[in-house]
């Protein structure tokens, strides 16, 4: 291991372990619950105190919590941001991000691939307010200097995205937003702190579904919204966040605490499951393509080795078939890949994206034959397996 790499490890068990843990109530090693709705105060003056600063005091749990607080600073540490601010669900955390960045006349570019939760914040909920929007690939730096307008507030990013597994330029990107004032906001649920720090590339806020890895266990609903700088999260904390109310629950945030523990474990597990079986799946003749960032023959892979330290456990590779049928009998015959939504917990999931399509309804072709998979921490040679014996019932 290389002198950089056991830094970063060691910060990193730092910040899991120990940070804000030293001075526990009554030497406790897990930290407590603090499941109060209120906070009291000894006197007139330090009632007042708070109350002319809820952003640094514990008054009301809709606010500041203890627990809460806790997480929102390890998770600040991971991303390399000064503050973080823990919500109710990733989608609270992307709305309150685009809220708190934009008004009425502005204009937003936004990845086409992106979460379809946040392209629904945009298409519909902003434009009822009179703010305009620009969907872009975003493969290309080019894609985001054509979309600017003078009314530009924000780019909105997800790299990579996950369904499709296009990366953008973080850095580029960052440097083109701030040459014109705009506001950088990226989406990066899918590398996790560990394996991508957007903030380090000049990104001005990141947003993480925490159900995904940051829970890790398929039994949390939360995102977070992490900031380069104090004052955008001190921001959307007054002007946002306390009068929406995307209040994350303290037994959610000490979930969370505990999941955390485990975050460097569990990751390169997911990286390495996914990336033997990417590789398995490259080499079998019922695949015509596999949508991995950190396979070599994956179009932006010197992108990807670039800007991330390594890949989480969601790709997606397409068939070559393109009957729905044989795509539901591949889908049928799987057991140990449950069929869910979401993923980063500990099981494997499998997402044909013509489910989408209502019955009946025709589903595009390149839809038609596209799988997505999270690849958990289960033993990888099993969901091989798995994968094979689901190969031979689709031909069957």
């Amino acid at each position: 291991m290389g002198e950089n790499k056991k830094e970063a490890f060691r910060e990193t068990t730092d910040i899991l372990h120990h940070m804000g843990e030293h001075d526990l109530p009554f030497g406790a090693v897990s930290p407590p619950i603090f499941q109060s709705s209120i906070f009291s105060f000894k006197d007139f003056d330090a009632f007042q105190d708070a109350l002319a600063d809820e952003p640094s005091h514990f008054i009301y749990s809709r606010g500041n919590n203890p627990t809460v607080n806790l997480c929102e600073e390890k998770l600040a540490a991971l991303e390399h941001g000064e503050a973080a601010k823990l919500v109710s669900s990733g989608v609270a955390a992307i709305s309150t991000a685009l809220f708190s960045c934009l008004k009425g006349g502005d204009h937003i570019i936004m990845v086409q691939d992106s979460y379809d939760w946040a392209q629904y914040i945009v298409r519909t909920y902003l434009s009822r307010y009179g703010i305009e929007h620009t969907f872009v690939e975003g493969k290309d730096i080019k894609d985001f200097e054509e979309a600017i307008r003078p009314n530009t507030r924000v780019i909105y990013l997800e790299s990579p995205t996950s369904f499709t597994f296009k990366l953008q330029n973080l850095r580029q990107v960052a440097s083109l937003a701030k040459t014109h004032g705009i506001k950088t906001i990226i989406d990066n649920t899918w590398a996790t702190p560990l394996f991508q720090n957007p903030l380090d590339m000049g990104i001005d806020l990141v947003v993480h579904s925490a159900t995904k890895y940051i829970g890790g266990n398929s039994d949390i609903v939360a995102g977070v919204i992490v900031g380069k700088r104090k004052e955008d999260i001190v921001h959307l904390f007054q002007m946002e966040f306390l009068p929406l109310g995307p209040t994350p629950d303290p037994f959610m945030a000490w979930l969370i605490l505990r999941n955390l523990r485990t975050l460097h474990i569990r990751m390169p597990v997911h990286y390495d499951n996914a990336l033997t079986i990417a590789k398995w799946l490259e080499g079998r003749n019922e695949v015509e393509s596999v949508l991995y960032p950190m396979l070599p023959s994956y179009e932006q892979y010197e992108l990807a080795r670039k800007q991330m330290q390594g890949g989480s456990g969601l790709f997606s590779f397409r068939l070559k078939t393109r009957d729905v049928e044989k795509v539901k009998r591949f889908t049928n015959s799987l057991y140990y890949f449950k069929k869910a939504v979401s993923w980063g917990g500990y099981e494997s999931l499998v997402f044909p994206a013509a489910t989408h399509f209502k019955k009946g309804e025709p589903v595009p072709e390149d839809r038609v034959s596209l799988i997505r998979v999270h690849i958990g921490l289960e033993d990888k040679n099993t969901l091989i397996e798995d994968l094979e014996k689901a190969f031979k019932a689709m031909e069957e």
